[in-house]
Order: structure tokens, then C-alpha cells, then sequence
């Protein structure tokens, strides 16, 4: 036999076996059973237990209600589902047995808690479906309202979703993992840990870092998913959305408001209208780019400091945060709306005055997509209605840095901008009116709705200010009236208020004193009077507090109403908070406005990188040209020593070609970019253990993926290809990728290659697409210099040594690293002039090993070879079997 508790406990655990549930019992959350063992260990609190029925002890673990938030977060971090189940009547109202039920389940990408979440980042919840080569992906941050859906292609899957970066992701369940998280994409995938053992749902974690929930396959019917979506949006028809021709995109977003469905039981996440887009309009950026280019975080370790993003970003608000953020992460493939960004940053960049009014009002500005989210989800505190009210206030003086520029061409190009920020005044009245300047406590506490909008509040108020004066004034009435000095008024939640007077007093007690308490040192009293107004006060509180709580609602909904337009206001004051931001960045480190076309040369006048200036400090940093066209100059070999600066060249073309194209300034004297369609990188040796591929295997697999996908219209940056592997083999590869990007038709892209194999400059001399460049180096008595200058022509010195003894390698081995270089280049010369050939240490320094020996059979086999027409493949081998002649003499 088990208490009504318990079996009221269990009858909830069976609905949620896969979720721990925090089961709400007065000030503490409580877990039982397996729940509590886990709490124990995860939250690192005690584990106790508890008689729950006859012969029956069980285990137990509980935090306090109060905390409720910081170890929430505690669980959700460590992938655990979190079912709340919270008490729906008042405990001290209810005869029997306190009703509750689960009110939502937290995961991953349905948190709303403010500390739990990043304010500059969104928290997604994202769903995906694949069928044949075609895949839905819809995703949805439900503490801004944002829901989108797109149908494309299984290739272009994983991209997009490392992009949107979500917490947590809905697939099917099914046997087999999905193909699309598959090790061929440089993702593994787990089979995880569950928290619980659902047969239709459950979830894990997968290689690749993302939180995965299985759901009932059911789940993603086209039917269901579109009755979902009818249903939440109260709608016939999904024409409005322009999904209704994407069944896989429809079937994503369906499953996610579905799920919605089943995490919130209370009340629902309103969700802004489904916006439906198409990949094709942005620049894909897998993860190898947007790691090698640290666009969100830098080096090692992955230090947001260093990145991209912090180096852009300096909004004042949160959204804006979060707009530069996806920005980054999607540039644009279009001039047109480039060039409406770029107007608006020079609309701010040409005006300082101008520029700093907007961002001190910016500055003043709350989390308006945040807050219109809690409004709407009924989690409003009544704090963030005045901070909505400021926000909306500060919409009409944020217009004006828009629309009052003396010049009319400048207000003209940003009018699109102003429309945006279109007030609503009727929203900022009713705050206004209803809410309070300063609210106060709690809602319910009297102090949150302002007096002279609700008359029966405000009577019931003064009902029991005046009671409380009474009560307050009748201890000096009655000490007064009967003469004990020591008698006082009193108040406990048993009795009510009370009179208590010391037993030496007792005898002066007047005859209508009502004893209620006998005390050890004195007695308790009433009298009819003070109860009455006992009664008033606790009368006026508890309507007080329905009033109000009430009320407080009421005024959420009505808000709820212009949700549509306090969005759209939202949207626009985030895009001027980037423009401002942006603006100020260029101006305070001197950037210039790039030119853009729809042709393929790039061209930048002393450009810089702009996380490593910065670092450098003022004028530290070297600036450097680059020309590079898909025609006469579309392959770069950049040679140079280690350290000398090539990486940052490389990188730093790139990033000013990503910035132009999400509408920024670049770091440059000046800049005309003709928009590429896709950015490239290969850069820096590193293994991927979880799927057991070595460095060189990863370099050469990501590498293909480049080589496969690229087009004309891309750019490509390759750092040190085939350094993974042996000397010659690592030559032959870079060889063959450095030709195939010159002559297959399919590419012939904008390609800068960085390389320690000086060997590759000779390809300018046979293929009339490549130029040969190099890191500017001087030497000064018997030391390196780096000058970080790139110049025209190629490295004849890899200066490998001099980097070593840089490095602070011990002196003796710097001198023994020198004597064997010596012996090594000694040996190749003398193999060359057939054994005689001798040279002094230094000269044999500055030899290289020639790509081919001069023998007649291997330079006939080499201008024997139809390079256009070769495969990547094809090529490799054929440098196998070249070097395997070399090897023999130079025989076949």
C-alpha cells in the first residue's frame, strides 16, 4: 500500500519515463527512485529517502524551488530532459491532496530561462527530414518567435544545419543511423546515452555535438505536420507560408510544432509565421571554413575573443548581436540587397554625430524580441513591460538618425530601414497606463499595476491601507486606554492578529479583551474590533492579489495583439543596431566601403587582417595587395617561411571577400570583390580521432570535397597541401591539385595556394594561370627577419632552421639541425653533378631538390602526359609512377 503522493508521483513518471521529473512539493523540487540517484550524482546534492507507504523507503534527492534555474542548467548541459511537474492548487486551500501535473519538459532547444541562454546567440530547436536525395529542415528559437523551413538538397544538409548550429535536433526514430550525420562528412555519430527508455522517442548525442531527439516516425506524416500547423496558426490553407508545394520542408516544421505540442502543456510557444527560404540566395560555409577562418572562435582552445565575430561586433543590443551572428554565417550571393547593407553602413560611418545618437539610444534598449516572447508565452515579469515600453518609445527617436540627414540621397537609400521602425503607439500607451513607472515585488503584491487603472483595485487598496493604519495605530490606543506599557500587537498565520499582554499585567486586562493563547510569560487577546479589520486586510490581499495577477494578464494579452508589429519593430532596431555597430568598427579601425560586381577578379589595396592587426596593435600590422581573376591570374603559389605571414595573407582574402558579402566594410585602402558563390579553406594539420582518420586522411578528404564542389565562381584557399605525408608524395599531390584547379573547365577558380614546396614556382612557367608570389624576408648577420611583405616571385629558401632557433629550440640543437640540412643538400648536389658535385655548408642551404632530374626518358614521359583531360586521381598516380622512375635512374 503506497500513499496518495506516491501513486499520484508514479501515475506522472509513467507519462515521462524519459525525462527526469522535478516533482513540486511545497519549497522543494523532489526526484524519487531512479530520478533521485541521478539528481544525486548530477547535481552533486545529498541523496535521502522517505516512507512512502507501508514498508516502503524510497530514495529521494530535492533542491529548492527557488534555485530551481541553476540546476536546470546544470542537467540540461549535460543532456538530460527535465519534465516539471508544479503544483495546480493551493496547498493551503486544498483538503486532500495537492493537484499537480507537468507543466513543460525543458531539453536542449526548448529552454526559455534567461540564465540559461547566450543573449547574443539564438537557442534553435531545429527538425529534420530526409528522403532520397532531398531533405526538410525547419528550425524554430522559441524565445524569439523565429520559425523557418527549407527544402534542399541531402548535400547541402549538413552545411546548412552546422550554420544554424542548434541545441537540439528531431529526427525519426529508426534502426539505423541517419546517412546524413555519416563519417564521409567529417561527422560521427553516436548512439549516445538516453535519460530515459521511450520506444518512440528518446535521445543522444552524436559526434558532431548535436542533442538528438527520436520521435514517433508518425511524427513527420505530411498529414500530421500539416494539421499541425493548420491548427497552430488557426489557418486553412499553407499557401501563406509558401510551403505548401515543400512537403519535406512542411513535414519538418510540423513535426516541430508537434513537439512544441508535447514539452509545453501550459501554454504553447507563439510562434511568428513561418518563414520559408531557399539556400541557394546565400553562400554556403561548411565547418572546415568557418573554423579555419575562426569566424566564431579562434586558435586552439576556441577563444571567442579572437574571433571574427568579436572583432565585428560591437551592437549595444542583443538582437543585433544575434543578427550580426547569423549574418556572418550566411552571406549573400546578391549585389542588390548588398548594397542596401553597405548604404545604411555609410549612412552611420559618414556621420559621427549621427552615428553616436543612435547607439546611445541602442544602449537604452532591452531584449524586445525576448520579452515580446515571454509576453506571449505568459512569463512576463512586470519589469520587462517597462523595459518593452522604453523600447518602443525609443523606436520614433531611432527614425530620426534616419530620416533627418540634411543630404536627401542618404536618407532616400535607407528609407527601406525607416519603414521598418515604424512605432506602436498604442502597445507603449497601455504600458503606460496599466503598469506601474517602478513596479515592485511580485505580481499580486500591489505594486505592479498602477493606481487609476483599475478603480476596484485601487479601493481595495485604501480597504486595506485603512485597516492596516488601523491595526498599526491600535497598540498605542490600547496601551494607552489600559495602562500596560508593555502590551503589543502581534500577528502569526494560526491566529490572525492578536493583543499580548505579560502575565505581571494580566489583572489590567479590560473585560473585553477575548483570551485566545496562553503563553508561558502571558496571555494572548482579541477583541471584536481587531478582528474585523483583520478580516479586512486579509480580505483586501488575497482579492488584491487575484485583482491584480489578473489584470497583469489581461494586459499581456492585449499586448500579445500587436505582436506582429512589435516584431517587425524589433527586426528593425536590430538591423540598425549591426549598421550602427558596423559603422563604428570601420571608422574606428579604417575601413573602407568595398566595390562590388558580378565578375570574378578581386582586388584589395593594402589589406589587412582584422583580428591579427588588433592584436598587433596600431600600425604594427603589414598591409598587403592581392589581384587574383579567374583568367590570367587565378592561381596564386605563395611561398615563404614559417611565421613569415602566408597563412594570414591567405585567411585575410578571405575574410574581406566573407565581410563584403554580408555588407560590411573591409579592412583595406580599397576593394573591388566580384561575388564568389562559395568560400573554400584547407588549412592547419589536425586528425579526427572519433572517426579514426589521420591528419593526412583528413587533409586529403576535405581537400576532395574542395576539388568536387568548387565552381568558377568560388574562391579557394589552400594552406601547405600534402605536408601530411612524405616529401615527394606530398609534392606530387600538391602538384596535381595546384594543375587540376588551373585546367579542369569545371573549376578554373580564384585559388590562392600557400606551400613550403618551392618546386611548385616552376608551374608558372607552363601553365599561364598561375603567379608566383612570396613572403618578403632579410637577413641580417646571420638572423631572419620577416618584413610580412608579399612580393612578386617565388622563395628560394624555406628559412626552416632560422624559425627553430626563434622558437627557443636548444642551441645545440639549432647547430646539429644545421649540420645535418648541410649534409642533406650536400648529398642531393652531389648526386646531381654524378658524385663530384661538393659544396660549403651555406650553399648547400640555399639548393632545392628539382622536381625532376634532367634524365631524357622521365622528361619525355612528362611532356608525353595530356594534363587538360587528367582526373585528380589519374594524376596522382601517374606522379607515382614518375617518381618511381626517378627512382630507377630515371628508367621506366
Amino acid at each position: 500500500m503506497v500513499t496518495p503522493v506516491r501513486r499520484q508521483y508514479l501515475k506522472i513518471k509513467h507519462s515521462y519515463p524519459d525525462a527526469l521529473v522535478l516533482f513540486r512539493m511545497g519549497d522543494f523540487y523532489e526526484t524519487f527512485d531512479d530520478d533521485a540517484h541521478l539528481a544525486a550524482r548530477e547535481l552533486e546534492i545529498a541523496l535521502t529517502s522517505r516512507r512512502l507507504g507501508k514498508s516502503l523507503k524510497v530514495p529521494m534527492a530535492g533542491i529548492p524551488a527557488v534555485a530551481l534555474e541553476s540546476y536546470l542548467a546544470r542537467l540540461i548541459k549535460r543532456g538530460h530532459k527535465v519534465a516539471i511537474c508544479e503544483q495546480l492548487s493551493d496547498p493551503a486551500a486544498s483538503r486532500g491532496l495537492v493537484e499537480r501535473d507537468v507543466v513543460r519538459v525543458v531539453t536542449p532547444g526548448t529552454v526559455v530561462e534567461t540564465g540559461l541562454l547566450e543573449q547574443k546567440a539564438n537557442n534553435y530547436l531545429a527538425a529534420v527530414v530526409v528522403d532520397d536525395a532531398a531533405a526538410g529542415l525547419a528550425y524554430v528559437d522559441i524565445t524569439t518567435g523565429e520559425f523557418a523551413a527549407t527544402q534542399l538538397a541531402v548535400a547541402r544538409l549538413l552545411p546548412e544545419l552546422e550554420r544554424i548550429g542548434p541545441a537540439e535536433v528531431l529526427i525519426a526514430a529508426a534502426d539505423t543511423p541517419p546517412a546524413w550525420l555519416g563519417a564521409g562528412n567529417g561527422h560521427g555519430y553516436g548512439s549516445g546515452s538516453s535519460s530515459g527508455s521511450g520506444e518512440d522517442a528518446g535521445e543522444s548525442v552524436d559526434r558532431s555535438g548535436y542533442s538528438l531527439t527520436r520521435l514517433n516516425p508518425a511524427t513527420f506524416d505530411w498529414d500530421i505536420a500539416r494539421d499541425a500547423l493548420l491548427s497552430h496558426y488557426d489557418i486553412r490553407s499553407l499557401e501563406a507560408f509558401g510551403c505548401a508545394d515543400l512537403p519535406l520542408a512542411t513535414r519538418a516544421a510540423g513535426a516541430i510544432v508537434d513537439y512544441l505540442g508535447q514539452t509545453y502543456k501550459a501554454a504553447k510557444p507563439r510562434l511568428a509565421a513561418l518563414g520559408v527560404y531557399s539556400t541557394a540566395a546565400y553562400m554556403t560555409l561548411d565547418a572546415q571554413t568557418r573554423r579555419n577562418l575562426e569566424l566564431f572562435a579562434a586558435g586552439r582552445w576556441e577563444s571567442r575573443q579572437f574571433s571574427l565575430l568579436a572583432a565585428l561586433d560591437d551592437t549595444r543590443t542583443a538582437m543585433g548581436g544575434r543578427l550580426l551572428r547569423r549574418w556572418l554565417g550566411q552571406p549573400l550571393l546578391e549585389t542588390g540587397e548588398l548594397e542596401q547593407r553597405l548604404d545604411a553602413v555609410e549612412h552611420y560611418f559618414a556621420d559621427a554625430f549621427r552615428r553616436s545618437d543612435a547607439r546611445s539610444l541602442l544602449g537604452n534598449i532591452a531584449d524586445l524580441e525576448r520579452i515580446l516572447g515571454r509576453v506571449q508565452a505568459g512569463t512576463a515579469m512586470p519589469r520587462d513591460l517597462t523595459a518593452l515600453k522604453t523600447g518602443l518609445a525609443a523606436a520614433e527617436s531611432l527614425a530620426a538618425t534616419l530620416t533627418g540627414a540634411d543630404d536627401g540621397a542618404a536618407a532616400e537609400a535607407v528609407a527601406w530601414l525607416a519603414r521598418q521602425l515604424g512605432p506602436v503607439p498604442a502597445a507603449a500607451a497601455l504600458i503606460e497606463e496599466a503598469i506601474a513607472a517602478e513596479p515592485t515585488g511580485l505580481v499580486g503584491e500591489g505594486k505592479v499595476i498602477r493606481e487609476g487603472f483599475s478603480p476596484e483595485l485601487d479601493e481595495l487598496k485604501a480597504a486595506g491601507r485603512d485597516a492596516r493604519g488601523f491595526i498599526a495605530g491600535l497598540e498605542s490606543r490600547e496601551r494607552q486606554r489600559t495602562g500596560i506599557r508593555n502590551l503589543r500587537v502581534g500577528y502569526n498565520q494560526i491566529f490572525g492578529y492578536y493583543i499580548e499582554i505579560s502575565k505581571a499585567n494580566l489583572r489590567q486586562a479590560p473585560p473585553d479583551y477575548i483570551r485566545r493563547q496562553t503563553l508561558t510569560n502571558g496571555e494572548r487577546f482579541i477583541v471584536p474590533e481587531l478582528k474585523e479589520y483583520e478580516s479586512l486586510v486579509l480580505n483586501s490581499q488575497e482579492r488584491i492579489q487575484e485583482l491584480e495577477r489578473s489584470l497583469f494578464r489581461q494586459v499581456c494579452s492585449q499586448l500579445g495583439g500587436y505582436a506582429e508589429a512589435i516584431g517587425r519593430l524589433a527586426a528593425g532596431i536590430a538591423a540598425l543596431d549591426v549598421f550602427a555597430a558596423l559603422a563604428e568598427v570601420a571608422v574606428r579601425y579604417d575601413y573602407v566601403r568595398p566595390k562590388l560586381n558580378g565578375g570574378d577578379a578581386i582586388s584589395i589595396k593594402d589589406g589587412r587582417h582584422p583580428v591579427v592587426e588588433r592584436t598587433l596593435g596600431a600600425g604594427a600590422y603589414v598591409p598587403n595587395d592581392l589581384q587574383v581573376a579567374n583568367g590570367a591570374a587565378r592561381v596564386i603559389v605563395l611561398t615563404g617561411p614559417n611565421m613569415a605571414g602566408k597563412s594570414t595573407y591567405i585567411r585575410q582574402a578571405a575574410i574581406i571577400v566573407l565581410m563584403a558579402q554580408i555588407g560590411s566594410f573591409v579592412p583595406a585602402a580599397a576593394a573591388e570583390i566580384g561575388l564568389v558563390d562559395r568560400i573554400f579553406t584547407r588549412v592547419g594539420l589536425q586528425d579526427d580521432l572519433t572517426t579514426g582518420q589521420s591528419t593526412f586522411m583528413v587533409e586529403m578528404v576535405e581537400t576532395a570535397a574542395i576539388l568536387n564542389q568548387a565552381t568558377p565562381r568560388s574562391l579557394v584557399v589552400l594552406d601547405e597541401i600534402g605536408r601530411g605525408t612524405s616529401t615527394y608524395d606530398g609534392l606530387s599531390i600538391a602538384r596535381a591539385v595546384i594543375e587540376h584547379l588551373h585546367n579542369d573547365p569545371r573549376l578554373g577558380c580564384k585559388s590562392l595556394f600557400a606551400t613550403h614546396y618551392h618546386e611548385l614556382t616552376e608551374l608558372a612557367q607552363t601553365l599561364p594561370g598561375v603567379r608566383n608570389y612570396s613572403v618578403a624576408v632579410a637577413e641580417e648577420e646571420g638572423r631572419v627577419v620577416f618584413l610580412h611583405r608579399i612580393v612578386s616571385g617565388g622563395a628560394d629558401r624555406s628559412y626552416g632552421v632560422h624559425v627553430a632557433q626563434l622558437a627557443g629550440l636548444p642551441r645545440a640543437v639549432v647547430s646539429r639541425a644545421w649540420e645535418a640540412l648541410a649534409e642533406l643538400e650536400q648529398g642531393a648536389a652531389s648526386s646531381r653533378a654524378g658524385g663530384n658535385g661538393r659544396r660549403s655548408g651555406q650553399e648547400a642551404a640555399t639548393a632545392q631538390m628539382p622536381l625532376f632530374q634532367p634524365e631524357e626518358p622521365l622528361r619525355d614521359a612528362v611532356l608525353a602526359l595530356d594534363i587538360p583531360n587528367l582526373t585528380p586521381l589519374e594524376a596522382i598516380n601517374k606522379l607515382y609512377e614518375l617518381q618511381e622512375q626517378a627512382r630507377n635512374g630515371g628508367k621506366g
